[in-house]
């Protein structure tokens, strides 16, 4: 019997990439990488020839078209590969008897709560990225109700364009950085994202084959501000740099952030037993690799 296989899409992005540093821990498991030019998702029959020719027990994706403030002026583009290829890509997993994760994001709710918000509470997206990933979500559930959904906020590592390398970049060229301190959220190291699937993908394959479909939350523990979260990468690399805080009002966007974007990791925690790593503590450890790795 071959190893079960996991197909994991868009492995060239953050997410993607601690996957693949991960891999070797997991010899148990046969995983295939391709990135969005090895498999463009919204490309229906190299989804399908992909699938027939690797006929992975699990798929991965990692793919998104994630540029926020672009996505006001691609709306089709960004609606084609948030959401119809995720239908596409559910549909076929069913087809082949895959068991399909997709990520999705905060950005599917307004930001207007005062308390951490749960799987069930009402969604109202406020930019064309949030209302994509809503359809996402709403078209892999309708093609393959067995999918497991993982909503995720503030995603950072050592891998890719993100806050965390932006910040330590401008702290490493500029006297003063300005840093919005009315946005609340949790910031998620993709790497803790990662170890979390292949935990979920680990229940499935133990001797009582655990398998929840739905939607679930993950990011790591604490409820900062984006302003908060630069000084910590101030004081973790020893920048010599003012962070000044301002209002949302001070750098407007083309798409509308959520004001309050913290969300409640119960669910996840109590159904899969994963553990939370506190923000602060991944933090630390993502800046030790960024510092770490070749330039």
């Amino acid at each position: 019997m071959n190893k079960p296989g996991i197909l994991v899409t868009g492995a060239g992005g953050q997410l993607g990439s601690e996957l693949q540093q991960l891999a070797p821990s997991y010899p148990q498991y046969e995983f295939v990488f391709l990135s969005g030019k090895e498999l463009p998702i919204d490309h229906t029959e190299q989804v399908r020839k992909a699938f027939s020719s690797y006929h992975p027990r699990y798929c991965i994706n990692c793919a998104a078209y994630t540029a926020v403030d672009k996505a006001e002026s691609e709306k089709e583009q960004a609606f084609m590969v948030n959401s119809e290829a995720v239908g596409v890509l559910a549909s076929v997993c069913k087809e082949y008897d895959s068991r399909f994760i997709h990520i999705s994001t905060d950005y599917v709710f307004d930001g207007k709560a005062v308390v951490p918000y749960k799987e069930n509470d009402p969604v109202n997206p406020q930019s064309v990225y949030g209302a994509s990933k809503l359809e996402g979500e709403r078209q892999a559930i309708f093609a393959d109700p067995d999918t497991v959904i993982i909503r995720t906020s503030w995603v950072y590592s050592a891998y890719g364009k993100n806050f965390v390398k932006t910040m330590m970049k401008l702290m490493g060229e500029r006297n003063e950085v300005k840093v919005v301190s009315d946005q609340q959220g949790s910031p998620t190291y993709a790497a803790d994202l990662a170890e979390a699937l292949l935990t979920i993908i680990g229940k499935d394959q133990s001797p009582s084959g655990e398998w929840h479909p739905g939607i679930y939350h993950f990011s790591n523990e604490g409820a900062i501000t984006w302003y908060e979260l630069a000084v910590a990468i101030r004081e973790m690399t020893n920048a010599g740099c003012v962070v000044n805080a301002i209002p949302t009002s001070q750098y407007p966007t083309p798409a509308q952030r959520p004001a309050y974007s913290v969300l409640d990791k119960k669910k996840i925690q109590q159904v899969f037993g994963i553990q939370l790593k506190e923000w602060r503590q991944s933090l630390s450890g993502c800046i030790q690799k960024i510092k770490n790795s070749p330039k």
